[in-house]
């Protein structure tokens, strides 16, 4: 599996709204700016996110965008499956269905992969990112 910018970004922007989680809508050109992603693409980030019901929106001049429900119940899965697709490698998992039945070697170990990524997935929430975010901020590393 590899995630693509669009996922990295969507991940992002979740992070940033879970550190201000209550305190009213974020602008997106504050999201942009904080997190290093161009607004343009970031916009349409969003507007794909809101559709999956991750995030609410609000017009106007104090608007912005809020996580639709707390950090904690938003997992990475949720994210990912949203901008990204399906989690599974390979497209015969998708479908009820094998085209070779009982002749694939391989159908299984994609199985075996799709539930081991999903469970790693759906283990991680936007909350746990935010801390980490933050206590790594938090406690500067000095090199030498």
């Amino acid at each position: 599996m590899r995630v693509s910018t669009k996922g990295d970004y969507g991940v992002r922007a979740l992070v940033e709204l879970a550190h201000h989680f209550g305190e009213g809508p974020v602008q997106s050109a504050d999201i942009a700016a904080r997190q290093g992603i161009p607004e343009p693409y970031l916009d349409q980030i969003l507007t794909t996110m809101r559709r999956a019901g991750l995030i609410r929106s609000v017009r106007g001049p104090q608007g912005g965008h809020t996580l639709a429900r707390p950090p904690a119940d938003i997992h990475l899965a949720d994210a990912i499956e949203a901008l990204e697709g399906s989690l599974s490698p390979i497209a015969c998992l998708e479908v009820a269905e094998c085209h070779k039945p009982g002749v694939c070697a391989q159908r299984d170990v994609w199985a075996e992969v799709h539930r081991a990524t999903r469970d790693i997935l759906t283990r991680v929430t936007i909350d746990e990112l935010a801390a980490k975010e933050r206590a790594s901020v938090a406690s500067p590393r000095y090199y030498i």
